[in-house]
């Protein structure tokens, strides 16, 4: 890696935004040799619980069930050129994993995440802030396949935790974080002029960075 340090960019925006198809894009755009990716999802603290009640009362959603400290570590890490050792969080289990994967120092770190830009530790390390801007009803119908075709929940497990803590969290948390973006992305994944406009941005960072 050049001396200098890399560009870190943060892809944010509520659940079923379209992040990831706006991650991949950027990973096609750059390359895969040039980018370390993090999911903020892969911090979830570490909860020991003790029956399914005890779970369906955890909020997921809140800020506080991210290992934030861990996470700005690591990304502080990667801007130094090491390598860091990213957890690996079952969704189905509900628990962190063993295991862990490694992830190697990029010129680009990129980092997805529903509450990234909602935390200040997190978007001082960003260089370049993007919010996914979807509609609610789409991004809920893309959450609800999700849920049940990948993690194994039925519809009114999915609809109850919605109501209950993924609403409230996102009108709280989410969509005021909006304000600190570069860039807000509609329809996501969709938006093919954006995107591009995106990817022009990536390549200044990238050019200014090197020189």
């Amino acid at each position: 890696m050049p001396n200098s340090a890399p560009v870190v960019l943060g892809v944010a925006g509520g659940t079923g935004s379209g992040k990831t198809t706006v991650a991949r894009a950027i990973l096609h755009y750059v390359g895969q040799d040039r980018l370390a990716f993090v999911a903020q999802d892969s911090y979830y603290r570490q909860i020991d619980w003790k029956s399914p009640k005890h779970l369906e009362e955890h909020n997921f959603d809140h800020p506080s069930s991210i290992d934030t400290e861990l996470l700005v570590s690591h990304l502080e890490a990667l801007k130094r050129g090491e390598a860091v050792d990213v957890p690996v969080y079952d969704f189905v289990e509900h628990c962190r994993s063993s295991e862990t994967v490694r992830t190697e120092p990029r010129r680009v770190v990129l980092v997805e995440g529903i509450l990234l830009l909602a935390e200040p530790q997190i978007r001082d390390l960003l260089d370049f802030k993007i919010y996914v801007d979807t509609d609610a009803d789409v991004r809920l119908k893309r959450r609800i396949l999700r849920d049940i075709h990948e993690r194994g929940r039925d519809l009114d497990d999915v609809l109850r935790q919605y109501m209950e803590t993924v609403r409230p969290m996102h009108l709280e948390f989410v969509e005021p974080s909006k304000r600190w973006a570069d860039v807000i992305v509609p329809e996501g994944g969709e938006n093919r002029v954006a995107l591009e406009m995106v990817s022009a941005r990536v390549e200044q960072l990238l050019h200014a960075a090197e020189h």
